[in-house]
């Protein structure tokens, strides 16, 4: 019998096979020499970021505290992906536009600690942020708060069987020969958001006005209603437009007449600025000077933030906001939203800006 095939591979195996081996062996022990790393703040541990929740669902939240002490209580927020943050409110039957209602209060003497039970929204899918926000005590100089935040994914089990608007039908856009004053009437270049809601078969109604709930828009004449990226509809003539909303094979048309003054306008362009980094302490300065119209008219700022713990946001109308860099543990991420109107009442997209906070 021929040996030389035998030595051959033999040669393979030491000349690739076991270096490959030794190596990945080495790698293992490095790694495994070094301990787990672990979380220097607050952080939600559960619900982990990026899973999937049922609505109306209990999952037990639990918080990693890291080395952050003295924590007293914390708070919980579902938010939507882009709603502006609101109010924080201890109440959790609170309602109304300026008010968060909190979802759950967690504290030490709870198990798991500063966690517990807590319910998934029963009306609202796709996208949501959940918020933690700590209070830590800090004896006779009072409290300061801490937050961690992760985006999760709400869906249903239950079926859409119709879909609604919450508006008067037809809808009537715009006051022709009026004086087109900011923020008082529809105007060319406005735009806006229409409040759609589905029906389903476990009896709740819930809103799907976002494209990240899986909903779809169109319009018969894009020459009057324009459909925009995010679910947003801008007035660009004057006429009547069908708009057919599409979610999960379910159909749902809304007529619009539009009759506004057709002065031509161009919608102006929002600029939020650069994303940023800052020391915690700090004073923020958020830019939108660079934002402009293409006429060249002056512009009307409106800044909110859509991401974080809340924050005293000043000057919030001017095309220059700002606000103190809370104090944070480990660096966290404030997004902030800014929209700009002409005089003419013509809109821009939403521009965004994130401001990252290091301790």
């Amino acid at each position: 019998m021929n040996s030389t095939p035998f030595k051959v591979n033999r040669e393979k195996l030491e000349n690739h096979l076991f270096p490959s081996l030794l190596a990945n062996f080495l790698a293992f022990a490095l790694v495994s020499s070094f301990p787990t790393e672990q979380s220097f703040a607050l952080t939600i541990t559960t619900p982990a970021a990026g899973s999937t929740l049922t609505t109306g669902t209990t999952v037990t939240a639990h918080v990693d505290l890291g080395k952050d002490t003295g924590i007293v209580k914390v708070r919980y927020y579902w938010y939507g992906e882009q709603d502006e943050v609101l109010v924080e409110q201890d109440d959790s039957t609170a309602t109304g536009s300026i008010v968060a209602p909190v979802a759950m209060v967690g504290s030490a003497e709870q198990e798991p600690a500063f966690g517990g039970p807590l319910k998934v929204p029963q009306d609202r899918i796709g996208p949501m942020r959940l918020l933690a926000v700590a209070e830590i005590s800090r004896g006779r100089l009072g409290t300061r708060s801490i937050f961690d935040e992760v985006l999760v994914t709400v869906n249903t089990s239950a079926l859409l069987t119709a879909i609604d608007f919450e508006t008067e039908k037809p809808l009537q856009l715009g006051r022709a020969g009026q004086s087109s004053a900011y923020g008082h009437i529809d105007s060319l270049g406005k735009v806006f958001e229409l409040p759609v809601v589905a029906d389903f078969t476990d009896g709740v109604t819930r809103r799907i006005s976002s494209p990240a709930s899986g909903t779809s828009y169109q319009s018969s004449r894009q020459n009057v209603i324009k459909v925009l990226p995010g679910g947003l509809l801008q007035i660009v003539g004057n006429g009547t437009a069908t708009i057919t909303v599409t979610n999960h094979g379910k159909q749902a048309s809304l007529e619009m007449d539009v009759n506004v003054n057709d002065e031509p306008n161009d919608p102006p362009v929002a600029d939020a600025g650069m994303s940023k980094s800052v020391k915690a302490g700090s004073r923020v300065k958020l830019s939108g000077l660079k934002s402009r119209d293409p006429e060249g008219e002056a512009l009307y700022y409106s800044w909110s933030q859509v991401r974080g713990s809340k924050v005293p946001l000043l000057d919030a109308n001017n095309s220059e906001a700002s606000f103190l860099a809370p104090t944070v543990s480990e660096p966290r991420t404030y997004r902030f939203k800014l929209r700009v109107t002409d005089k003419k009442g013509a809109d821009s997209f939403p521009a965004f800006v994130d401001v990252s906070v290091e301790p």
